[in-house]
């Protein structure tokens, strides 16, 4: 995780919450005054988020004593203790939202995440992320795949080239944009891996006659196109499959011998985990 992003981004989350203070607390509760509180699993999965925790507490205050009892990526169930903090009740409660907003989050990002993966079970297939995740959070998120046992795609647009359908459509066709690409890398001594988007059988023969990159992903293919285009490529560089992939279909296209899949709904569609942080 980059320790960068997540620094600015406590920094932040705190100041957007807590603003002038937190008058709730300060109005009913001696500030001085000390307490304990234990966070509660309330759904099965596995939980993520322990480490941004950590953090998070540490920011607010570092003086709030700690004890983990669950690390993250383990799985957990119903009624689990996954830490317990005493201290500064103010504090402790400076720190709640922040805390259960992330862990939830991510625990289900991990979740959903670690659920396709146990699809492929056995197979060389891994699972990726996309870049449809939460802006100013995608570090979290990306992180939650990993956690979850998934693998993360590019960052953004700065660590992998990606030539989709837009891209290939602006350039003037296929050749143009895997030649341009090229180029550019070579002029701007970059060192970066290429990916190209396919949308047909002809798309993958034309992509490989001209060769220069170094992944194809088979946009939109049924589990018969994709297959065709496996045995095409035949190994001489990645392949990975994405676009109208579901759970229930995700290890048809895995057995066709694809390399990756990419999965969209790990970051865009999940339903958080639920916890709470109560006192004791």
């Amino acid at each position: 995780m980059n320790n960068s992003f997540l620094n600015d981004f406590i920094e932040n989350a705190i100041k957007e919450d807590i603003g002038s203070g937190d008058h709730t607390s300060l109005s009913c509760i001696l500030e001085h005054k000390l307490g304990k509180a234990k966070l509660i699993v309330k759904d099965d999965g596995i939980i993520a988020g322990i480490e941004v925790a950590k953090n998070i507490f540490s920011k607010i205050d570092p003086n709030l004593k700690l004890d983990f009892f669950l690390e993250d990526g383990v799985a957990i169930k119903y009624g689990d203790i996954a830490f317990t903090v005493n201290g500064s009740i103010h504090s402790i409660l400076k720190s709640e939202r922040l805390v259960l907003n992330i862990m939830q989050r991510m625990s289900g990002i991990a979740t959903e995440t670690n659920k396709y993966v146990q699809k492929l079970d056995g197979l060389h297939t891994k699972i990726l992320d996309t870049r449809k995740t939460t802006p100013g959070i995608r570090f979290l998120e990306k992180e939650a795949v990993k956690i979850g046992g998934g693998t993360n795609h590019r960052f953004g647009l700065f660590d992998m080239i990606m030539i989709k359908d837009n891209h290939i459509d602006y350039a003037g066709g296929i050749e143009k944009a895997i030649l341009a690409t090229h180029k550019y890398l070579k002029d701007n001594k970059l060192n970066l891996k290429v990916e190209i988007e396919a949308r047909s059988i002809d798309d993958v023969k034309k992509i490989l006659q001209i060769g220069k990159v170094d992944r194809i992903m088979l946009d939109n293919f049924s589990t018969e196109k994709t297959l065709e285009a496996v045995k095409i490529i035949n190994r001489k560089i990645e392949v990975e499959s994405s676009g109208g992939i579901t759970f229930e279909t995700i290890r048809k296209y895995a057995e066709c011998g694809v390399d990756f899949i990419s999965v969209g709904a790990l970051t865009h569609h999940i339903k958080s985990l639920d916890m709470s942080l109560k006192a004791f």
